[in-house]
C-alpha cells in the first residue's frame, strides 16, 4: 500500500491519456483524465440527488410547457407550413433554448437508463418505474426532433428567425442573430444523444450532421471568415467532431477560435471585447466581455488546445482562468458585474449589489472549468466547479424547480415581489425568482447540467480513479489492463465533512483511489479502514489530490475528513466594493444574511443597512444544522441578537426579503 498527497500530473499542457465511449458531456482524446460518464457514476441521495428528482420530475416538463405556450417550438411548425415569419414568435435565439432541452432530456434519458440498469443488477424494485421514464421521455424527445426535422431545408440550414421568404436573409446578423449560436447547441444536444443511446434511429444526430456539413461549407477555409458574436458553434463542433470521429467538424471549431480577435464583427457601443472580437484568444490575459461568450469560447478554444496538441494556446486559456478566477470572480463562484452588456468587469471590480452573475454565466464556467481538470488534473478547477455548483447554478432554481433566476445578486437592498406564476417575466434582475423570462436560456441551462451531473463527480487514468466532487454516489468501472474498480459514497457533505468510500469488489491488481482536499480544507485527515480487521492506518491530507493504492478488498473503507466547521472570510483588499466586510462559508457552501431571519429579535426594528457582524464571536452550526449563527449588532443602537444565516442557494425560498452575503464587520 502507498499514499501520496502530490497532484496527480503537474503537466501545463495536456498529455496522452486513453479515451473510452461513456455518457459524458466531453470526451477529449487526450488528457491527464478520462471522464467517468452517467453509466458508470451513479447519484444516489443527497442534495444533488434530490434535484436531480426535482428536475425530472418537474422542470422538464415546466420547460416543456412553457416552450409550447410562448411558441418557440410551434416556430418549427410554422417554418413547415410556409408561413414564417408571420406568426414565429420569441428572440431570435429561442431555438437554442429548444435544443438545450433537448439535451437535458438526452442525458436524463440516460440518467434514467443507468437507474434502470443497477436495479437489475441487483434484483432491487425500481428498475420498472425508472424504464417506464426512459420509453415516457423518449416519446416526448422524438415527438420534438420530427418537428424539428422537418423544418431543416435541403443543405442543411435550419434556424425559424432567418433565411426564408420575408426573413432576414442568411448569416446576414452575425453580431445577433445567433445562427450559429443556435447551431452550437444544437450540436451539443446531438452529442448527448450519441453517447447515451448511440443507435438510437430519432433523426437528431443526422440533423445535426447536415447542419454542421453546411457550417463548414459556408465558414470553412477561404470562405466566409466571420464569427458568431455569441460563441457556442466552437464547443459544440468540436465535441461533435469527437463524438462522430469527423475532424472536419474540429478543425471548422479551430478556425472560428482563431478567427476571435480580428474585428470582423462590427464595432458596438460596448467595444468588440463585448463578443471577444477584440484581441486574439492566445494574447488575451483574462476573460472579459459578456460572460458566457467568454466562457464558451474559452471552453471551445480548450476543445481545440487538446486536440491539436496546441500548447501555447492551452497556456494562455489556463492563465486567463486563473486571473479571472482570482480578479474577477465572485465568492460564490458567480461572473460577471455589469448589467447592462452582462459582462466581466475589470479586475477586482466586485460590486455585490450590481453582481449579475448571470446563471449561464456559471454553467459555462464549469464547462471551461471541467475542460482544464481533465487536462492536467489539477484540484483547483474542481474547487471553483464545487463553489459555482453549490452558490450559482444550484442558487437559480427554487425548491419546486419551476421558477428560476436569471441574474444571481450577492445583495439585495429592497424585497423583490413575488413573481406571477403564469406570466413571463421582461427582466433578468435578481428579485425573486420567476417562471420564465423573454430570454430565458438559464432555465433548460441548469436542466442538461443537473441531468448530466453525475459525470463531473469522478475521472481515471491509468493509476485508478479520482474522486471531485463529494455527493451519496456510486462509481463502477474498468481501468486500464480490464481491472475492475468499484466503490459507494456516503457522506452528508457539505453539511457533514466526513466522506467514507467502501469497496463493492476485490481487484487482484492494486489501483489508486485520489480524493479532491479543497483549498479551505486545511487539517484535513484521511483513514484507512481494511475490511479485513487489519491495523487501521490515519495521514494528515494537505489541499490537492490526495491518493491510496492498494489492492482492494470488499467492505475496505477510506474516509476523507474535511474540516466544514462554519468560518468567517475576509474580501482581498483590493475590492473596494466589500472592504471591511466578512462572508461566512462551511466547506464550500457561502451564507447569506435575510431580514425574514430578524423577526423576532431585538434587532426586528433595525435598518438592514446599519447591521454589523461581530467577528470576535465565531459562527456556530444552527440547531437545525442547516444554518448558520453569527452574532450581529446594530450600529446605531448597540443593540445584538445571534442570527441565522441561510445558505445562499436557499435564499428567497420564503418570500419577498432583503439580502446580504457581505456583512460589514464591528
Amino acid at each position: 500500500m502507498t499514499m501520496t498527497t502530490a497532484p496527480i500530473t503537474s503537466a501545463t499542457a495536456p498529455a496522452t491519456a486513453t479515451a473510452t465511449a461513456h455518457a459524458v458531456p466531453v470526451s477529449p482524446s487526450r488528457g491527464a483524465l478520462r471522464p467517468l460518464g452517467l453509466d458508470e457514476v451513479r447519484i444516489t441521495g443527497g442534495l444533488w440527488a434530490e434535484r436531480q428528482r426535482v428536475n425530472g420530475t418537474a422542470t422538464l416538463d415546466h420547460i416543456e410547457g412553457w416552450l409550447e405556450r410562448e411558441g418557440w417550438l410551434a416556430n418549427y411548425d410554422l417554418a413547415v407550413a410556409g408561413v414564417l415569419p408571420e406568426g414565429r414568435r420569441g428572440r431570435e435565439f429561442s431555438d437554442s433554448e429548444v435544443y438545450k432541452y433537448l439535451e437535458a432530456l438526452s442525458w436524463e434519458i440516460g440518467r434514467l437508463q443507468a437507474e434502470a440498469d443497477a436495479a437489475g443488477r441487483r434484483a432491487t424494485d425500481g428498475g420498472a418505474d425508472a424504464a417506464a421514464s426512459v420509453a415516457r421521455l423518449e416519446a416526448r424527445l422524438r415527438a420534438i426532433v420530427a418537428r424539428v426535422a422537418a423544418a431543416q431545408e435541403p443543405d442543411g440550414y435550419l434556424n425559424t428567425r432567418f433565411g426564408r421568404p420575408g426573413q432576414e436573409p442568411r448569416w446576414s446578423d452575425l453580431e445577433w442573430g445567433h445562427e450559429l449560436y443556435c447551431l452550437g447547441h444544437l450540436f451539443q444536444a446531438a452529442v448527448a444523444r450519441v453517447r447515451t443511446r448511440p443507435d438510437a434511429d430519432d433523426g437528431l444526430v443526422e440533423v445535426a450532421r447536415r447542419a454542421a456539413d453546411l457550417v463548414c461549407e459556408v465558414f470553412g477555409e477561404g470562405s466566409d471568415e466571420r464569427i458568431c458574436g455569441h460563441a457556442e458553434v466552437e464547443v459544440g463542433l468540436a465535441e461533435l467532431g469527437r463524438a462522430l470521429g469527423e475532424p472536419r467538424y474540429l478543425d471548422q471549431a479551430r478556425l472560428f477560435v482563431e478567427r476571435h480577435g480580428r474585428g470582423t464583427l462590427a464595432d458596438i457601443e460596448w467595444g468588440r471585447s463585448y463578443y471577444q472580437d477584440d484581441v486574439a484568444v492566445r494574447e488575451a490575459e483574462a476573460l472579459r466581455g459578456h460572460s458566457v461568450r467568454a466562457n464558451y469560447l474559452a471552453a471551445g478554444a480548450t476543445d481545440v488546445a487538446i486536440e491539436t496538441g496546441d500548447r501555447e494556446l492551452f497556456a494562455a486559456l489556463d492563465r486567463q482562468w486563473a486571473r479571472t478566477r482570482e480578479r474577477r470572480t465572485y465568492v460564490t463562484g458567480g461572473q460577471g458585474s455589469h448589467h447592462q452588456d452582462e459582462a466581466f468587469g475589470e479586475d477586482w471590480e466586485l460590486p455585490s449589489d450590481r453582481a449579475y452573475s448571470e446563471t449561464c454565466a456559471g454553467v459555462a464556467s464549469v464547462m471551461f472549468s471541467w475542460r482544464l481538470l481533465l487536462a492536467n488534473g489539477e484540484a483547483k478547477y474542481a474547487d471553483l466547479i464545487e463553489r459555482t455548483l453549490f452558490n450559482v447554478i444550484e442558487t437559480s432554481p427554487d425548491a419546486s424547480g419551476t421558477a428560476f433566476y436569471y441574474a444571481n445578486t450577492l445583495h439585495q437592498r429592497v424585497p423583490g415581489a413575488p413573481a406571477d406564476p403564469d406570466v413571463v417575466s421582461p427582466r433578468a434582475h435578481s428579485s425573486l425568482r420567476a417562471p420564465w423570462f423573454d430570454v430565458s436560456c438559464c432555465p433548460p441551462n441548469t436542466a442538461r447540467t443537473f441531468a448530466s451531473l453525475a459525470a463531473y463527480l469522478a475521472t481515471a487514468d491509468a493509476a485508478g480513479v479520482q474522486l471531485h466532487q463529494y455527493a451519496p454516489s456510486v462509481v463502477r468501472t474498468v481501468l486500464e489492463g480490464g481491472r475492475d474498480a468499484a466503490f459507494e459514497v456516503e457522506t452528508s457533505y457539505p453539511r457533514s465533512g466526513s466522506v467514507v468510500m467502501r469497496m463493492l469488489e476485490d481487484s487482484a491488481e492494486p489501483w489508486q483511489l485520489s480524493l479532491r482536499v479543497p483549498a479551505w480544507a486545511a487539517g484535513a485527515a484521511l483513514t484507512l479502514r481494511p475490511a479485513d480487521d487489519g491495523p487501521t492506518q490515519e495521514w494528515s491530507a494537505a489541499p490537492g489530490m490526495v491518493s491510496v493504492s492498494r489492492a482492494w478488498r470488499v467492505g475496505d473503507e477510506v474516509v476523507l475528513d474535511l474540516p466544514t466547521d462554519p468560518r468567517f472570510v475576509a474580501p482581498d483588499s483590493r475590492v473596494d466594493a466589500v472592504r471591511g466586510c466578512l462572508v461566512v462559508e462551511r466547506g464550500p457552501e457561502v451564507f447569506a444574511l435575510e431580514s425574514v431571519d430578524l423577526d423576532g429579535t431585538p434587532l426586528a426594528a433595525s435598518d438592514f443597512a446599519d447591521l454589523r457582524v461581530d467577528a470576535s464571536v465565531a459562527p456556530v452550526d444552527g440547531a437545525s444544522g442547516a444554518g448558520v449563527v453569527v452574532r450581529l449588532v446594530d450600529a446605531r443602537t448597540d443593540a445584538a441578537a445571534d442570527v441565522p444565516l441561510v445558505p445562499y442557494h436557499a435564499w428567497a425560498e420564503r418570500g419577498p426579503s432583503t439580502m446580504r452575503v457581505w456583512i460589514p464587520s464591528r
